[in-house]
């Protein structure tokens, strides 16, 4: 029975990790939609190329440094309970791989390729796993610490603040010190417009994300014992809170609209196993507006030149859903209580101030060593036909071979 039990919990947690694996698809595809075509390319490569350097970061130094856990001991100590500790890794390793493909879609369309595929490499292998091993293993007694002094430990079920608000305050560090694109804020004050190039590709990848969350989300149980539909239906909710938020303030806009779930889905992951579904609805179309209205903001007011808007998206959504499971937790409001306001705040701002520290000093050494983004002439050509020698779609009809 042991032995039944062990193999259900590596394929429930398996089929997790292939469905995280699938949200990737998602990221490139959001990109690839909101770009300009002359990127679209480009936005394929960066996905596909971070996954992979992401699993040697996280293989080598991520796992070991969050969790204790090497991969060096041999394949017999590896394979104990059928292998659970390797496909907790995969499992795990799709959340990591979240964080360069979040900084992607706000450093998109003029950006060096090797650069960021090197700066991904050290977020992964390093400032990542550093606070979700805080969070999930209780590394450097930091979550006893808030226990003791603020009445309970920060709470972060599936990564509001590990993953999502990581990789929002990550990618505004990166943003920040990239600069905005060449002519997006005119001397004149005005600003030119880059519309999305494909609203069905970036559908395609909202959808595909949207898809994938629900793995995200409800295999966070990590067994199948601890799983529970309470996360499921809190996810379904959040989800059409964001949908029908970004709707209204969106003003029918559909890149607005196809964000709102994500929003949604950003913000529940903390609380997603401890909120009530009502509260999972509120917090959800909070996180719909809030993203509407904050990407207005840093874009139009700010001049913050995010194109996909992940700081507003992944970051500010992230730390409203942290500090939300503070709140909709509680058992006054029908959550299953166990959590404080005052821990989540903290827990939250941890994480906001390792993720700015460490997005500072990863992409500004990375830009004093090697510079992060491309020339002038390179972005006015395009990173596809700039870095890979080739538009999303050829042109076949001026006579080449």
């Amino acid at each position: 029975m042991q032995s039944y039990q062990s193999g259900t919990d590596v394929l429930f947690l398996l089929i997790g990790a292939v469905m995280v694996l699938a949200m990737h698809a998602g990221f490139a595809f959001l990109e690839v939609g909101t770009v300009r075509a002359k990127n679209q390319v480009n936005a394929l490569s960066k996905i596909l190329s971070d996954f992979a350097v992401s699993t040697i970061g996280y293989f080598f130094f991520g796992f070991s440094i969050a969790y204790g856990v090497d991969f060096f001991s041999g394949a017999a100590a590896l394979q104990d309970k059928n292998g659970y500790e390797l496909v907790k890794f995969f499992f795990l390793l799709t959340f990591a791989a979240a964080i360069p493909a979040i900084v992607s879609g706000g450093i998109a369309e003029r950006a060096k390729f090797y650069p960021q595929l090197l700066a991904s490499l050290v977020l992964v292998s390093l400032v990542y796993p550093f606070f979700e091993g805080i969070v999930w293993n209780g590394n450097f007694g930091v979550q006893a610490l808030i226990e003791r002094w603020l009445g309970a430990g920060f709470h972060d079920f599936a990564g509001s603040i590990v993953v999502h608000a990581m990789g929002g305050w990550i990618a505004l560090a990166a943003v920040l010190l990239l600069g905005p694109r060449s002519g997006r804020y005119r001397k004149d004050g005005g600003i030119t417009a880059h519309p999305p190039s494909s609203i069905p590709f970036l559908s395609l990848g909202a959808w595909t994300l949207t898809v994938g969350w629900f793995g995200f989300n409800v295999m966070s149980a990590q067994s199948v014992g601890a799983v529970s539909g309470l996360v499921a239906v809190n996810s379904l909710m959040a989800m059409v809170g964001g949908i029908l938020a970004a709707l209204i303030a969106g003003k029918n806009d559909p890149g607005f609209l196809h964000n709102g779930p994500l929003a949604g889905l950003v913000a529940v992951c903390a609380g997603s196993d401890i909120m009530h579904p009502l509260g999972a609805l509120f917090v959800g179309a909070f996180a719909g507006a809030l993203f509407v209205y904050t990407f207005t903001l840093t874009q139009n007011k700010w001049r913050i030149d995010d194109v996909l808007g992940v700081w507003p998206l992944h970051g500010l959504c992230g730390l409203w859903g942290g500090i939300a499971a503070g709140i909709f937790g509680m058992e006054m409001l029908g959550g299953l209580g166990g959590v404080t306001f005052m821990a989540q705040l903290a827990g939250s701002l941890l994480g906001v101030a390792v993720a700015l520290v460490g997005g500072f000093a990863v992409y500004g050494i990375v830009k004093a060593i090697m510079g992060l983004r491309l020339t002038e002439e390179e972005e006015y050509l395009g990173a596809d036909l700039s870095i890979h020698r080739i538009t999303a779609e050829p042109d076949y009809n001026r006579g080449e071979v």
